[in-house]
């Protein structure tokens, strides 16, 4: 944590923001070589006065002591872009932030993440929406990344939570300051799952301007971003254009044309976004190499679950469950005539599978059933 005083003295400097702080960091090298630099060099850089000053005379060195101070009180850390933790992906953006507050894992901000965000008032089919694509996204392995605000980043957060997903909530205050307070227990159920980001000072308080500068993370660090509801002017808009421009996926969820809340994802997609009504629609967007991985851990994923629950059947259950093929789908006449079993012992047995979530029905021209795909050994059926 000491060695990380020089990069945080820089940073709360007033008047070094993430921009100008890259400068410095480009013309000298590191932290302390800014700080080594005489006050006639600083002015050279063409440094507003009372900034070449407080540099200078190193005068937030001892506010950058306190504030390491609270970090280790908090079990919080300081990340900076030189370090592996740091997220990669942001340093492709014109201007990463130069330093970042983590608490929770921070191993996970550079993994394969989703952004899902929209207005703070959503439509009950904006809920469901926010809520069941990130359930999916984040069974299939891909960390969602959200503002905890009110609305659908919380929702987006808590669908994480329900099916035991990894979550990253970026906000627009300090690392210790929760907003709203109604979304404490979120705060805390992502932090056990993921980790808390910001790039505000401890103690900073929500403020207007600080959540547009919190937005450029949330569009900046993922493979892309998910709009689910916005109107014409809202941050959720403001936010895909900047993904757009940091050459990430930007996905919209089409709505209803006569509400205003649908204003944002449909404008988007007239501009060339996805169009999403599903996680597949979002997987097969996301680059060939991280697709195949999360089809990996799904395949393995399914074969645990198959495997244990394949264990608990009882005799006709085992029987048809042999028979399914993970190639192709199988007629129930066809089941019913290889099982020697009745239509009505298969058909309540197949319903039974399917309650245990091993198997999926698929209706063609007669029904068929099969195991879904990535399963072990004939477990449970799909399309």
């Amino acid at each position: 944590m000491e060695a990380s005083l020089s990069w945080l003295a820089m940073t709360l400097t007033p008047g070094v923001a993430a921009r100008l702080s890259a400068r410095l960091l480009r013309e000298f090298g590191s932290p302390e070589g800014v700080f080594r630099a005489s006050l006639t060099r600083l002015e050279e850089c063409n440094l507003p006065a009372p900034v070449a000053q407080a540099i200078f005379k190193k005068q937030n060195f001892w506010r950058a002591e306190k504030e390491v101070a609270a970090l280790r009180a908090l079990g919080a850390r300081l990340v900076n872009w030189t370090e592996p933790e740091y997220p990669q992906s942001l340093l492709q953006i014109y201007d990463p932030p130069v330093m970042l507050y983590v608490r929770g894992d921070a191993q996970i901000l550079n993994e394969p993440t989703i952004s899902i965000v929209g207005t703070r008032r959503p439509t009950a089919y904006g809920t469901q929406m926010a809520e069941r694509l990130a359930r999916d996204l984040a069974r299939r392995g891909l960390v969602i990344v959200s503002g905890l605000a009110r609305g659908v980043d919380a929702l987006a957060h808590q669908g994480t939570m329900a099916v035991g997903g990894r979550a990253i909530g970026v906000i627009g205050t300090g690392i210790d300051v929760c907003y709203p307070k109604e979304n404490k227990k979120l705060y805390e159920k992502v932090l056990e799952r993921g980790a808390i980001l910001s790039e505000l000072p401890m103690g900073s308080h929500p403020a207007p301007e600080n959540f547009p500068v919190r937005n450029r993370i949330i569009a900046g660090m993922p493979l892309g971003v998910v709009i689910v509801e916005g109107k014409q002017y809202s941050g959720s808009l403001i936010t895909a254009r900047l993904a757009m421009e940091f050459g990430r996926e930007v996905f919209g969820v089409p709505g209803n044309v006569t509400q205003e809340m649908s204003f944002a994802p449909n404008q988007l997609i007239k501009q060339g976004a996805k169009l999403v009504t599903s996680a597949e629609d979002v997987i097969e967007k996301l680059p060939t190499p991280i697709r195949a991985a999360l089809v990996h851990a799904e395949a393995v994923e399914s074969e645990e679950r198959n495997l244990l629950a394949g264990s608990d059947l009882n005799g006709s259950q085992k029987t048809i469950y042999e028979l399914l093929n993970v190639e192709e789908p199988r007629p129930i006449d066809d089941i019913v005539e290889t099982s020697g079993l009745n239509s009505s012992v298969v058909l309540a047995t197949l319903f039974d599978l399917e309650m245990k979530g091993m198997v999926e029905s698929t209706q063609v021209i007669f029904p068929t059933v099969m195991p879904r795909k990535g399963s072990f050994s004939g477990p449970r059926m799909g399309t």
